[in-house]
């Protein structure tokens, strides 16, 4: 068995486990019978003042293990060194708490190791405040055994009255003296103070087997080697040196041989057993799942640390699921640029991501091709239906070398591994095609023709590889969100979830789909940024455009620049289609001047978020801030505002900024986005749309922003909501009242409770705006 250190001058030789299992016990039980327990404690110069604290906190510890009670265990304590000195009674302290307390209060004397007085002291006044001799007597001297006074005569006399007596070593002890103190078997009934979980046990076993209760169930006390070890100082011979004698011959002198000693501390081992009380580990079973470590918490609860993808439930069961139906290839890199550790990484992450996704009634078809100089597809696509045989087939893959063709091998899978299975005679079966490409080395091949051929063929492809070769995954792929990239091997197991995520989202690619949503960019353009770094933001809301479904009932989105002052570009209901929004943004011009993020935020809120500018009451609302963190000191104020008229901001921070002042903006860390440089904005793109996107699936407060123009008064109703106005009329109060005609509404009468739904507001809000227009 391997030898753990339990701590200073004691080890007991058992496995790392064993040890857990003794301290979790240690620490849970307690001794509940009627039991007068007295402490006596060292108190000497040779144990010094560091030693005696640690005494009283393993005496504090010991507490922990008896059930201090006026009925069942009372505790006192007497402090000896020249003479022993009473620190209180038995009948003084009846709760655990009061006990702890008072012990820690106790004060270091010092003075000579007179432990052989302090034993004819109890000896002649017994156990001060105890009970009568009905009651079982427990001593427990707490010492380092070097007394200056015999304790042979004392010890034995004590144990003809039946005292049961233990033994504690603390500092170096001398442990031949401690034995003799001891009660019989003195294996028993020594321990060591450095260690208190340990001890604790050791005490709580030996007095359960005489006095305590029994031991909780499943629960013995089990006997282990043990061995005890001392300091001791000696003299030791180092060797022979030449001295000068005097001779009987007058001036004559005989040179000759000294020995040479010196003192040393010399460390001596005492083979021994100790017997502690073992209880079945929670762990024992094995309850954790997928290669989830169990962790004990005491004698009956456990938790488990899953490995990335588990954790669906307490026992580590699987927590993603590839629930999306979908043809899956994964096309691993076997050539020597990836080398064999790392097919030999893949071939694990594999495993572990499949074991993770993949459930009994999967609707996923999966597959495996190998690359270098050629392409095998030693898994079929759809072969294996159980995860089981899937894993034996990927344990049979082996790396073969060659050269990097990544371009020939996606032009081989797209033409020859997917195909179709007809359900019904006339029906195919089309699930989405994805292929993960897994590679570590760059192509010796162009990819621009194999890309265009994947495309042709309508297949998903994801990239996944190192940080290193996040560009040349992106050059690939087509997309930098198709990438997944890891920092360390470690890491890559870490990505599980993000490759899960980008799997399933091939049947989402194009952002919010048909999720309502007015969306407003307010991008930065003032000198602080600068014109090239400024083109970088224009080309980051130009490609954040192409994956919303532009549309009057589907997403609305304005453009506005900034730099001292605001100016729209277009508003949310100027452009109807993805060309001319992309049109727009390519003719946005750079300002320069200085920056007022808040003033961009304030012009958002009063002229763009309005039903006037085509904001539809009932729709989502997102402004999305890009900026370098210049001019955001008073933006705090309209941003809140805008938050709380139902408008979520934001904040996209490119370059060092004040993480409190964006806080202040944002409102929460959920809602910024902090970037260290303008060219990795990109890698950020898909985050934030995602996020905009979770948002847009949130309830609407109808009333938020107020839909009502001309301090119109918003009332919520069941699902729609109606505009009270005063002096204006119309759904929105957007026509004034002729002086003289009472107010009126051409659709419906101020106070009516007819239900409005969204769509039929935002059809009244067009038509609105084309009467305005005419």
């Amino acid at each position: 068995p391997a030898v753990l250190l339990v701590s200073g001058m004691q080890e007991i030789h058992v496995d790392q486990e064993m040890i857990s299992k003794i301290s979790a016990a240690g620490k849970l039980m307690q001794c509940s019978a009627s039991l007068d327990v007295l402490f006596l404690l060292d108190g000497s110069y040779s144990i010094g003042k560091g030693s005696f604290e640690r005494s009283k906190h393993f005496a504090g510890k010991l507490c922990d293990a008896l059930d201090i009670h006026p009925d069942r265990v009372r505790v006192g304590m007497i402090q000896f060194s020249s003479t022993p000195h009473l620190e209180f009674p038995l009948d003084s302290y009846l709760t655990k708490q009061e006990v702890k307390e008072r012990i820690k209060r106790t004060v270091f004397r010092g003075g000579s190791t007179e432990t052989g007085r302090a034993l004819k002291y109890i000896l002649h006044k017994g156990f001060p405040g105890g009970r009568n001799s009905s009651v079982p007597e427990v001593l427990i001297i707490i010492s380092d055994g070097r007394s200056q006074s015999s304790t042979a005569m004392a010890a034995m006399q004590l144990k003809e009255r039946h005292i049961m007596v233990f033994a504690v070593g603390i500092k170096f002890p001398r442990w031949e003296e401690l034995h003799v103190l001891a009660s019989e078997p003195p294996e028993q009934h020594m321990l060591f103070a450095g260690d208190a979980d340990d001890a604790a046990n050791g005490l709580y076993s030996i007095l359960t087997g005489s006095v305590c209760s029994n031991t909780a169930p499943g629960c013995k006390v089990e006997s282990h080697p043990c061995e005890r070890r001392t300091l001791e100082t000696v003299k030791e011979l180092t060797g022979n040196y030449v001295c000068w004698k005097g001779s009987k011959q007058p001036n004559a002198v005989q040179a000759s041989l000294c020995p040479f000693t010196r003192w040393k501390r010399v460390l001596i081992k005492h083979p021994s057993r100790c017997f502690r009380t073992v209880c079945p580990d929670p762990c024992d079973s094995q309850p954790c799942q997928n290669g989830g470590t169990c962790v004990p918490e005491g004698l009956d609860r456990y938790h488990c640390l899953c490995l990335v993808g588990y954790g669906g439930d307490f026992h580590c069961a699987a927590k993603l699921s590839l629930e999306c139906g979908v043809d899956l290839l994964f096309l691993v890199d076997s050539s020597a640029g990836v080398t064999l550790e790392g097919f030999l990484r893949y071939k694990a992450f594999l495993k572990r991501f499949l074991q993770a996704v993949m459930g009994q009634d999967s609707p996923v078809n999966v597959g495996v091709a190998q690359y270098d100089d050629d392409v095998r597809i030693p898994i079929e696509l759809g072969q294996h239906k159980d995860t089981f045989s899937l894993m034996k087939s990927i344990d049979g893959l082996n790396f073969s070398g060659g050269r990097t063709l990544t371009g020939r091998a996606l032009q081989y899978v797209a033409q020859h591994v997917f195909w179709s299975t007809p359900v019904f005679a006339d029906v195919q079966d089309d699930l989405p095609r994805v292929v993960v490409l897994l590679t570590d080395s760059k192509s010796q091949d162009s990819v621009a023709e194999a890309l265009k051929y994947t495309k042709d063929q309508n297949l998903f492809l994801i990239g996944v590889g190192s940080s290193i070769m996040r560009a040349e995954l992106t050059k690939v792929t087509g997309n930098p969100q198709h990438t997944v990239v890891y920092s360390d091997p470690q890491d890559l197991f870490n990505r599980i979830p993000e490759l899960q995520r980008r799997i399933c989202s091939v049947d989402n690619a194009e952002g919010c789909q048909a999720q309502s949503l007015d969306l407003a960019f307010a991008v930065d353009a003032s000198s602080g940024v600068g014109l090239e770094n400024f083109l970088h933001l224009r080309r980051f809301v130009r490609s954040s455009c192409l994956h919303f479904t532009i549309d009057r009932d589907v997403t609305q989105i304005a453009l506005v620049l900034y730099s001292s002052k605001a100016h729209t570009v277009f508003s949310l209901a100027t452009h109807t289609s993805s060309s001319a929004v992309l049109q727009a943004v390519d003719q946005v011009p750079f300002l320069g001047d200085s920056a007022s993020a808040g003033s961009a935020l304030q012009h958002i809120y009063e002229d763009v978020m309005t039903v006037q500018r085509g904001a539809r009451p009932g729709v989502n609302k997102v402004v999305v801030l890009l900026t370098n963190g210049g001019g955001l000191e008073d933006a705090a104020t309209p941003a809140q505002q805008l938050r709380h008229n139902g408008i979520l901001v934001f904040l996209v921070v490119i370059g060092d900024t004040r993480r409190d002042t964006l806080l202040r903006v944002a409102g929460s860390p959920n809602y910024l986005v902090h970037i260290s440089s303008y060219e990795d904005l990109q890698y950020y793109q898909g985050f934030i749309i995602k996020r905009i996107c979770e948002e847009a699936k949130s309830p609407v407060n109808l009333c938020k922003p107020n839909p009502c123009m001309n301090q119109g008064v918003c009332i919520l109703g069941p699902g729609s909501y109606r505009c009270e106005c005063h002096g204006w009329e119309g759904p929105h109060c957007e026509s004034r009242v002729l002086r003289g005609d009472s107010p009126r509404s051409p659709v419906l009468p101020p106070h009516s409770h007819v239900q409005w739904s969204p769509r039929v507001l935002q059809r009244f809000s067009r038509a609105f705006q084309h009467t305005r227009r005419h």
